[in-house]
């Protein structure tokens, strides 16, 4: 998940590479609450899939907006929109 948002230059591949290392996350709460016998972590896991679908959505209609403008998602393109 860091190597492809470090090194990877589209933004598609960097919001599903942060989407990997969430579920990551969301993997190890779960581990940790079934080892713990609590269901805790789990009802944390549920949320924070609540809170990225969300994020997701909002990621890709900002994308989409940006390619209707741009013809690009490149990630060095966007430094063009700096005020």
């Amino acid at each position: 998940g860091v190597f492809g948002v470090l090194y990877r230059r589209n933004a598609i591949i960097m919001f599903m590479s942060i989407e990997i290392m969430l579920n990551a996350v969301n993997l190890l709460f779960v581990a940790f609450s079934t080892y713990h016998q609590d269901a805790q972590g789990q009802v944390f896991v549920f949320f924070s899939m609540a809170v990225a679908a969300a994020e997701v959505a909002v990621g890709l209609a900002i994308l989409v907006s940006i390619f209707r403008n741009l013809s690009s998602i490149d990630i060095d393109n966007l430094k063009n929109l700096k005020g």
